[in-house]
Formats: structure tokens, sequence, C-alpha cells
């Protein structure tokens, strides 16, 4: 919401965590739900504004992908919470679906999403004969055989600065001569040990037992300066099917230097990928 000419504002930082299932992505869209839109909705009442308020956030997820530190900034007239009794005030109205962990007060100098120096994405994959249904809503299954090794090797590829326009959708009307320069920091691949992952030890005896695939719940995780459209369900996708063996670690740095989305598999589900945080220079 634009404030009054002088009106007094204060700028607002809100960590953010969300099943993105139930939403069309973050950033609002008329006529479907959105995490933005619930979002400004809740804040609109708490702070008892006459319509809701402009929010920015650090990378606006797609449909059905989830966060699990998600920033936004807004600005808000003067109201009567700290930071722990906003986010009690909005996780009153959000929650479960979207729950904001911490608000605090910054200066009017942070911006959510340029203030951002990285961001760092999730993706999972069950990687087992059977799918699993509780891991289902969170992970995509892949019954096939991955070779773990080989992925890596080739997620390495991914390393350094890239003209990644192989592995983003680009915006209607964007000129595709127009370079999609990211830079990637870090990437890394491991067999998730954590509590979703806890019957995964049972679930492998029983699998290599019938000789099936071993169950196993992957992590691929991935930090950049920045993301464009799809392009980390994108990457998963062709690092699945070099674990498959339908594509070479050497096949994937010749994908990323074409520079064209031809031939290219569809991007990974969108619900097996999560904004994990988001790195600004204070932290």
């Amino acid at each position: 919401m634009e404030q009054p000419a002088g009106a007094a504002t204060q700028r607002w930082r809100l960590l953010i965590a969300y099943d993105g299932a139930a939403f069309r992505g973050f950033a609002v869209q008329p006529e479907v739900a959105t995490v933005a839109g619930a979002l400004r909705q809740a804040l609109e009442r708490t702070a008892r504004l006459s319509e809701p308020p402009f929010i920015a956030c650090a990378g606006r997820t797609d449909a059905g992908v989830h966060a699990r530190g998600q920033v936004a900034h807004v600005d808000l007239p003067p109201i009567p919470y700290d930071g722990a009794g906003l986010a009690r005030a909005l996780n009153r109205q959000l929650n479960p679906e979207v729950v904001v962990l911490r608000a605090e007060e910054v200066g009017d100098d942070f911006d959510a999403r340029r203030s951002a120096t990285s961001r760092t994405y999730r993706y999972l994959i069950w990687n087992a004969s059977e799918p699993d249904p509780l891991l289902a809503p969170l992970a995509w299954h892949v019954r096939d055989p991955l070779d773990l090794n080989t992925m890596r090797t080739a997620a390495h590829v991914l390393l350094g600065s890239h003209d990644f326009r192989s592995f983003c959708r680009r915006p209607p009307g964007a000129d595709p001569a127009e370079p999609i320069v990211r830079r990637v920091t870090r990437v890394h691949w491991s067999v998730d040990d954590g509590p979703e992952s806890a019957d995964a030890g049972v679930a492998e005896k029983i699998g290599a037992a019938a000789g099936d695939v071993p169950a196993r719940l992957l992590r691929f995780e991935i930090t950049a300066s920045s993301f464009c459209h799809q392009m980390v369900r994108s990457l998963v996708a062709s690092l699945v099917d070099v674990g498959r063996g339908k594509e070479t670690p050497a096949g994937l740095l010749e994908r990323l230097r074409a520079t064209t989305r031809q031939a290219m598999a569809e991007p990974a589900p969108a619900h097996g990928l999560c904004l994990v945080s988001v790195a600004y220079g204070d932290s």
C-alpha cells in the first residue's frame, strides 16, 4: 500500500516458511491463492489498513514449491506490536500453511530481494521401487536406480558463473539472445539422514531382499547468487538423467554451453523443491 505523503512507516523483515501445495506460487495473482496474497490480507487486518500492503520477497517461488527460509519485507504504519507480537498475530491467521518464523524492524535501506547475497534451494528425491505416502508431498519419487557418484560429478560442472539459458524458462517477450548469467557457489548431493527419512533403513532392507531398488531419500542442495525461472528443477531433471545413465557429466556441460532449451527434459516436479535460506551481508 502506498502511504499518504508524509506518513511515517516502519520497514519489517519477515522470515517465512510455507507449504506450497495449496498456493499458486508466492507472487500475488488475481483470483488464485498465493502466499503473498494470504500474507498481505493478514497484514491488512493486523495493521488495520485500508488495503493490503505491498510485499517484496527474496525469491518468487513457483506453484507448489515450498519454503523454510523465505524472506520478505513490508512497510507498515505504527502498530502496537514488537517483532514477536507481530509474528504471533499473523500466525494466528495463517498457520499451518504459512508461518512467520521471525519478524524484526529494519532500516529503509533493507530490500528482501536486492540486499540478498545468495539463495539456497533443496530438492528431495525418494529413490525407491515403491512410493512412500508420507514423503509424497515433499519428494519426487524416482523408481529407476540412480548412480549418486556420477550425479555428484555432474553437479560440480555447474559451479562458477555460467549462462544458464539452457535451464531457465525465459519470461514472455524477453530477448532469446540475452544471456542469463548466474553464479553457483555450492552444490551438494547427499543421502538424507534427517527425521523425514527415519524409516529409510528398514525400507532399504526390504527393497534389497526383494531385489528392488534400495530405498533412500536423496537431498540436492544448491546455492547461487540468484536463480532464474525453473532453473533448479531443470537442473535436477538433467542430473537425474545422468544418474539413470541417459546423460553423462560431459553431456551436461555441453547442454550448459549450448544455451538453448531445445530437447531438454521436463523440469522435475515442483513439490520436491524448497527454498531453504537466503543470505545477506549481516548473516
